[in-house]
């Protein structure tokens, strides 16, 4: 019976929870699109969104945002572009992002960088103005894998956000 007893706790003790962070989803089409500078310009490439201890950080390459109406536009990622998720400790914020002096909390508990996908920016006149441009910035086919081989497959990131610049 020691031996029955012994084995059952062995075994419970075994599949326990390392407390590996498991993650299912990354959803972010309904957080707003931010970034550090108080105007966007074509020369912005970092933008960001928060879902309390989650970021989605979008790198666009250099020169994609343009003050003149286009066709969608491409930039693939990884390569020209890069999307990274991170997951903290605790809650963020954008001063996380934006402070001169980094901060030491939250911890990043996990930061994953997108193996494949693409970001389209498609670039409109605003209603109503000469000189005002909105991007539209949508990802399509993201793939993150995580530090141990696990596909994030449910992915709800479609649409990143619209920045909107001026022409001097």
């Amino acid at each position: 019976m020691k031996h029955l007893f012994f084995l059952g706790f062995l075994a419970i003790l075994v599949s326990c929870d390392d407390g590996d962070l498991q993650i299912e989803t990354i959803d972010f089409d309904s957080v707003d699109i931010s970034t550090c500078e108080s105007t966007v310009t074509t020369s912005s490439t970092i933008f960001f969104k928060i879902n309390s201890k989650e970021a989605l950080i979008l790198e666009l390459e250099s020169g994609v945002l343009k003050n003149e109406v286009s066709d969608t536009f491409s930039s693939a990622i990884p390569g020209k572009s890069k999307l990274t998720y991170r997951a903290f400790s605790e809650n963020v914020t954008s001063t996380y992002f934006c402070d001169a002096i980094p901060t030491t909390t939250p911890t990043v508990i996990e930061e994953i960088e997108a193996e494949d996908g693409e970001v389209f920016i498609t670039t409109t006149l605003a209603e109503g103005t000469t000189d005002t441009f909105e991007h539209t910035l949508e990802l399509s086919g993201i793939t993150f894998i995580t530090s141990t081989d696990q596909r994030i497959t449910d992915l709800q990131i479609n649409e990143f956000g619209v920045v909107t610049t001026t022409a001097n």
